[in-house]
C-alpha cells in the first residue's frame, strides 16, 4: 500500500473567464467537519474585487443585449454541466450534498425558465388615448455583487446569483466564507459552459475586509446579499447612498424552500423598466 498523501488542491478566483491567482499572494485553508485539510482557497482583496468588477463591466453588454431565449438555454446548460459535476459539488459541500446539489440544479432551471417570461408577464403594451402604442420593457440594471450565505455553500450561491445574471445583469461574487469550494467548483463548471466569461465572477475570503468594497464601488449598481451580520447589512446600505446603487439582502431564508426562493419577487430589484412610445400607423 502507499504512503503516498493527496495533493491538497489550491482553487484560485474565478475573473473574466480566467482563474487567477490573488494579486495580495494570500491563501486560507478549508477544512471538513472532521477538521480535515480538504482544500486551500485564494483569499480576495480590494484590487481582486476591482478587477472583477471590471470584468464585469465588459462581459454585461454582450450578456444584457443577448435574447432573452438565448440566456434561457445558457442557464439550461449551466444546469447541464452542474449535473456533470455532480459528485465533485457534492463532495465539496460534504453532508447533504447530493440534496444540496438537486436543489441547486432545479433552481438554475427555475430561473432560466423566467428568462423569456418575465417581460410577458410584468412588463406588456398601456393603453393611452392618443395615436401612440406605449409599451413597458424590463431591462437590466448593469454589475450586481452578490454576498453569498455560508450555508448552504452551493445553494444559497446559485439562489442568489441565478435571478441576477436571468436578466441580462453580470455579477460579482463573494463565495461562502466557510466553505467556498463548492461555488469555487461551480465557476469550473461555468467556465466550460456557453456562459460568457466575466459574467459571473466568483471571488473567496473574508466579508470583514471585502464587505465595504462592495458596498463602496461605485461601478457595483446593485447588491444582492443573504447571511450577512447586523454590521455588514448596514455597511451595504450606507454604502449604496455614493450611488444610489439598490440593496437586497434577506433575512434568515431556507433556501430548500422553493416557494421563498422561486418567483418574480427575486428578479424585481435587478431590472429597470423602461417606457417607450410609437407613433401609431394613421
Amino acid at each position: 500500500m502507499s504512503d503516498r498523501l493527496p495533493i491538497i488542491k489550491t482553487y484560485k478566483l474565478a475573473i473574466g473567464g480566467k482563474f487567477p491567482r490573488t494579486e495580495s499572494g494570500r491563501s486560507t485553508s478549508v477544512h471538513d467537519a472532521s477538521q480535515n485539510l480538504i482544500a486551500h482557497v485564494c483569499q480576495a482583496s480590494r484590487k481582486d474585487v476591482r478587477d472583477a468588477v471590471e470584468a464585469a463591466h465588459k462581459a454585461q453588454p454582450g450578456w444584457g443585449e443577448a435574447t432573452a431565449f438565448l440566456r434561457s438555454q445558457v442557464l439550461y446548460r449551466l444546469a447541464e454541466m452542474m449535473e456533470g459535476k455532480r459528485d465533485e459539488l457534492a463532495k465539496a459541500i460534504g453532508e447533504g450534498g447530493q440534496l444540496e446539489v438537486d436543489a441547486s440544479v432545479d433552481r438554475v432551471v427555475h430561473y432560466a425558465g423566467w428568462c423569456d417570461k418575465y417581460a410577458q408577464i410584468m412588463g406588456g403594451s398601456n393603453p393611452v388615448a392618443g395615436p401612440y402604442h406605449d409599451f413597458t420593457i424590463p431591462f437590466p440594471v448593469g454589475v450586481v455583487g452578490v454576498i453569498a450565505p455560508d450555508s448552504p455553500s452551493l445553494l444559497g450561491f446559485v439562489s442568489l446569483i441565478a435571478p441576477v445574471i436571468a436578466m441580462g445583469n453580470s455579477c460579482v461574487a463573494l463565495a461562502s466564507e466557510t466553505n467556498p469550494v463548492p461555488a469555487l467548483v461551480l465557476a469550473e463548471a461555468m467556465a466550460t459552459s456557453d456562459l460568457p466569461g466575466g459574467v459571473v465572477n466568483t471571488l473567496s475570503g473574508f466579508r470583514d475586509e471585502l464587505v465595504e468594497h462592495f458596498s463602496t464601488h461605485r461601478e457595483i449598481d446593485a447588491i444582492h446579499a443573504a447571511g450577512v451580520s447586523d454590521e455588514h447589512r448596514t455597511l451595504l446600505r450606507t454604502g449604496s447612498a455614493d450611488n444610489l446603487k439598490r440593496v437586497t439582502v434577506h433575512g434568515k431564508l431556507d433556501f430548500f424552500d422553493d416557494a421563498a426562493c422561486e418567483s418574480s419577487a427575486w428578479i424585481d430589484p435587478f431590472v429597470e423598466f423602461k417606457t417607450i412610445w410609437h407613433p401609431s400607423a394613421v
